[in-house]
């Protein structure tokens, strides 16, 4: 009997192999067998058990994988988290789901608001702003509480509006601030001192300025508010009109700080005595740097620089469930709980995170989207919020597109180049017009801005660096802003004239003995690598001796160095503040930039007439007309290289739900999104 059962089990295990090895072309399904029954042969039919069927695979959009969490990937970090200091788009997104200010853009809005600190949004009409256009008045909300859980006070609106103001860093927004309250051309809080000549320099301000200088331009910044802490009222004076003053407040540099949660940092104490010791103190040195506490939806949980920062959402976040942010909006705690965002510079690692799912969205650059593409499901309207399937229904993701992108990429060329303290600068070679370098003031030769500017192939950037989205701008200013001007005069991609202002440029030295200066963007900006790329080739190309060399750094490297003004040439993108022609005009012509290329102030004063009357008229034809006058003497004398104006696209996971994207605030306040399966 156990033979007989040997050679059943041995068919049985014959057979498995049989349908094993078969499928899924053929089963074999039975398998007959004769054994000997007590000495009769029986033929006995064994059928074996099919082997089940591989399940079609469901692909469901309805459930995020962790519906509590959403991890973002991006090519840089946080450089800073104090909201009157930092000044850049990755520290916002840490800044603007923590702080808070007294009134908040509308949804995908750029030019209109909602009250968040405050119950209301000032206007004449509501008897929120006077009939002269000069005082707001703003009604703080009751019953707001900080992390720490101290009560959000008038005097806290005071203290941080008084704190911007006289900090004043240069690498910050407070240059807005500044002109619209303080009525300051300079866009510096010391401008009264010695003629502004300590403009940003902490050392010389306290060295040189009286007592009585110092506490006079204190009392004169805090003469402009007004703070009742019983009523709830705060008022701010203006000393003219200014149209853009609730676009300008209702970003992160007018947020508001718990004053005794500062004072306890050892920041301000509010003091007219003490002020000058916090002036323009840079990234590092504030002491709000790498801490953070405010009203918002979500708390700062932990940053590990360059690697990762969570938040995480506060579950006694002062909006009530049924007190939406805006029609239709969401209330109460934020859906989704902890949002992650990791710091990876490589795109391949960032692309494959998106693929698997680890990522619900990642920094797509403009030359990969393409790579993308292939992967949307959904096409998606940022204006409804509607979606409908793409030629590839099945793809996992979704892509909001023609998204409005306020946004450009340009070449600053440094007028003088600053070295390292203490060092020289490895940037400009020799720093000497002898073949292995630069003088510092190499591009203060406007023959060799133009040259530059010529040399620029601007359509092959648009095509190569850009994946062909993008549109040159004809001035400063981009597409569709009042004083725009689709006529301007520009420089085309041209190398002869490139080489007729080479051979013109320090008196023919250039072209005698040539030269070599590096070309600085940061990590992970591909696009900006190509525009540097294309220059390098092109004036190669008119002789082997204009060399271009390429260099990247991080982005907190990169930023610092460029605000030093250490970097002779460097490839940098500016987002519009606010939607008006003023943010581009002064940080372009007078403000930021002419600080990060060493401009001198002769050369600004060119145009600084132009700015300060261009902002301050009330017809907006004449107003037209003084930013085309801009547009033309910014062609004259090249203060920059104009590239181009890119379009804007967002790829998430299918499960993100809720997104917002607004052209100023950008899409980083997490409180509207949620995950398909959370709450």
């Amino acid at each position: 009997m156990k033979k007989k059962l040997w050679f059943l089990l041995g068919w049985l295990v014959v057979a498995s192999m049989l349908i094993t090895a078969c499928q899924p072309e053929t089963i074999i399904q039975t398998v007959v067998v004769t054994e000997m029954v007590e000495g009769t042969p029986v033929e006995v039919v064994i059928t074996a058990t099919p082997a089940p069927e591989e399940a079609e695979e469901v692909v469901s959009y309805d459930q995020a994988p962790d519906p509590t969490t959403m991890t973002y990937v991006m090519p840089d970090d946080a450089a800073c988290l104090d909201p009157h200091l930092a000044y850049e788009g990755t520290s916002y997104e840490i800044i603007s789901n923590v702080l808070e200010g007294l009134i908040f853009f509308n949804r995908q809005k750029s030019s209109e608001y909602i009250p968040q600190l405050s119950t209301n949004v000032p206007t004449v009409e509501n008897g929120g702003l006077s009939a002269d256009g000069l005082t707001y008045t703003f009604n703080i909300r009751p019953g707001v509480k900080y992390e720490n859980g101290n009560d959000l006070t008038a005097s806290d609106a005071a203290y941080s509006f008084e704190r911007v103001l006289l900090q004043s860093d240069p690498n910050s927004g407070a240059w807005m601030m500044i002109e619209a309250i303080m009525g300051y051309s300079s866009g510096d809080i010391t401008e009264k001192i010695a003629e502004g000549a300590y403009a940003g320099d902490q050392g010389a301000l306290m060295a040189n300025a009286t007592a009585e200088e110092l506490v006079g331009v204190c009392e004169e910044v805090k003469s402009h508010f007004t703070a009742d802490d019983a009523t709830g009222v705060f008022t701010v004076t203006l000393p003219q009109p200014w149209g853009p003053f609730l676009p300008i407040i209702a970003r992160p540099w007018a947020y508001i700080l718990d004053k005794e949660w500062s004072v306890e940092q050892g920041d301000w104490d509010g003091s007219c005595d003490t002020w000058q010791n916090f002036y323009a103190p840079g990234q590092e040195a504030t002491k709000l740097a790498k801490v953070i506490m405010g009203t918002g939806p979500y708390k700062l949980e932990s940053w590990t620089p360059d690697v990762e920062w969570i938040l995480t959402a506060k579950e006694d976040y002062w909006r009530q469930a049924d007190d939406p942010q805006y029609e239709g909006g969401p209330g109460g705690p934020a859906r989704i709980k902890r949002i992650v965002h990791k710091t990876v510079a490589e795109w391949g690692t960032r692309f494959a995170m998106l693929q698997t799912g680890d990522a619900a969205m990642v920094d797509v650059p403009l030359e990969q989207r393409s790579q993308v593409d292939a992967y949307v499901g959904e096409i998606c309207d940022n204006e409804t919020g509607e979606c409908v399937p793409s030629d590839n229904p099945e793809g996992p993701l979704k892509m909001f597109g023609n998204l409005v992108n306020n946004a450009r990429t340009d070449i600053f060329l440094n007028f003088n180049v600053k070295a390292p303290e203490g060092s020289t600068n490895s940037y400009i070679g020799s720093g000497k017009l002898d073949g292995n370098g630069i003088p510092p003031d190499f591009f203060s030769d406007l023959h060799m801005r133009k040259a530059i500017s010529y040399c620029m192939d601007y359509d092959t950037y648009i095509a190569e660096g850009m994946n062909g989205d993008g549109v040159r701008n004809t001035s400063f200013l981009v597409k569709d802003i009042l004083g725009y001007n689709p006529d301007q005069q520009m420089y085309p991609f041209d190398l002869d004239k490139c080489k007729e202002e080479l051979d013109l440029a320090w008196d023919g030295k250039v072209a005698e003995v040539g030269f070599r200066v590096q070309g600085v963007t940061a990590t992970g900006y591909t696009a900006n690598q190509t525009a540097l790329a294309i220059l390098q080739s092109n004036l190669r190309s008119i002789d082997p001796k204009y060399n271009l060399e390429i260099v990247t750094l991080p982005w907190a490297s990169y930023l610092a160095s460029f605000r030093a003004a250490q970097l002779p040439i460097a490839v940098s993108g500016w987002s519009e503040d606010y939607h008006d022609p003023h943010n581009w005009a002064q940080p372009f012509l007078i403000g930021t930039y002419t600080g990060r290329a060493n401009m001198p102030k002769e050369f600004t004063d060119i145009f600084r007439p132009l700015v300060e009357q261009a902002v301050a008229e009330p017809d907006e034809a004449k107003r037209a007309e003084l930013y085309y006058q801009l547009g033309a003497l910014r062609y004259e004398w090249v203060p920059e290289v104009t590239l181009a104006q890119a379009g804007s696209r967002t790829y998430l996971q299918r499960w993100v739900k809720d997104y917002v994207y607004n052209p100023v605030g950008g899409d980083y306040y997490y409180y509207n999104w949620s995950l398909a399966g959370g709450e």
